[in-house]
């Protein structure tokens, strides 16, 4: 511990260097010059209060600086351990997202770039199941200086969640309740899909009917199926509700709805071998669009909230801290497909 503070005392004549930077680059010294490795043991406040004479306030700011670029964890009731000797990364950002989609790949690569180099990013997948989504922050709690959540709509998500620091913590795509002022950057579902399919209420008009398909154990939020039975309920459209397209089941005269993109490229595949134009013998919707959706078969009509945006705007909460509570809007792409 003494070549610690020795590190710290060092630094005490250096001109325009305050008590706290002074105590965040002794440690980070004494890290580089391998005093002390990852896992050891740090100073307590009070060890350090006894030794520098340094105001408690001023080492927990130093301490609060360390734990936000991910170089110092804390371990409750335990004390203060060296996270990782990679120094040079000035924030250790986690981020647990559902899996690796493309819109998904859309959002992080926006975010790595605006955080830049800086930063160092880690992705965690718990792939809608709450039981890893669990272990996933038990196992990054206090490790890292922000935490960017997709949360699970489960009744245990809330629990999970506000056991991180919610001055670090910033909830993405989905909205969840939880208790305490927390930030979040999310989209919403019920109202946008409601209002995407009444707009296409006209197209979806010159067709027999419309199948949506919807997997009730999947991570497809439940708020869509609702808005489209609000919508077809009051639209008077013919429709029917399956749990998965079976592969060469498309029929001429109906619109087809899906958020799976699996499913989509097997309708398109089907679509193209018996020689069905879209848009007029089919028509097809998809939620969530990508570059790819824009240019395949004319154009496939989708709706989406922009993940670019939601992405740029997690990025500034996560550089500048500062408190944001935003729905980032949904859109509707008419193109060929309907």
């Amino acid at each position: 511990m003494q070549d610690i503070y020795q590190q710290v005392r060092e630094l005490e004549n250096i001109q325009g260097l305050s008590k706290h930077e002074q105590l965040v680059q002794g440690f980070i010294n004494a890290i580089n010059d391998k005093l002390v490795s990852r896992g050891d043991m740090l100073p307590s406040v009070n060890s350090l209060i006894k030794e520098l004479g340094f105001a408690r306030e001023t080492i927990a700011k130093g301490y609060k600086e360390l734990m936000s670029r991910g170089i110092v964890e804390s371990k409750n009731r335990i004390g203060f351990f060296v996270a990782q000797e990679n120094t040079e990364s000035h924030l250790r950002i986690a981020l647990v997202i559902f899996a690796f989609d493309s819109f998904q790949e859309v959002f992080y690569k926006t975010l790595r770039d605006r955080v830049g180099k800086t930063a160092h990013i880690d992705i965690f997948f718990h792939h809608n199941n709450i039981d890893v989504l669990e272990s996933i922050i038990n196992n990054v709690r206090g490790k890292y200086g922000m935490y960017v959540v997709a949360p699970i709509p489960h009744k245990r998500t809330a629990e999970i969640l506000t056991t991180l620091p919610l001055n670090k913590f910033l909830m993405i795509d989905r909205y969840q309740p939880m208790p305490g002022d927390f930030s979040y950057v999310v989209q919403e579902f019920e109202e946008s899909s409601y209002d995407a399919f009444s707009k296409l209420a006209p197209a979806i008009r010159k067709f027999e009917g419309m199948i949506h398909y919807h997997r009730p154990a999947s991570d497809t939020p439940i708020e869509i199926i609702e808005a489209y039975k609000k919508f077809v309920k009051k639209q008077k459209i013919k429709s029917v509700i399956r749990t998965e397209y079976i592969p060469g089941s498309i029929e001429k005269g109906f619109v087809y709805f899906t958020i799976n993109n699996a499913e989509l490229w097997q309708m398109l595949k089907d679509a193209k071998a018996k020689g069905f134009k879209l848009g007029k013998d089919v028509g097809i919707l998809s939620h969530n669009d990508e570059v790819v959706k824009e240019i395949i078969f004319d154009g496939i009509t989708t709706y989406s909230t922009d993940f670019a945006v939601m992405a740029e705007k997690a990025a500034e909460f996560v550089m500048k801290r500062n408190m944001i509570q935003e729905v980032v809007p949904t859109v509707l792409l008419r193109r060929g497909s309907l």
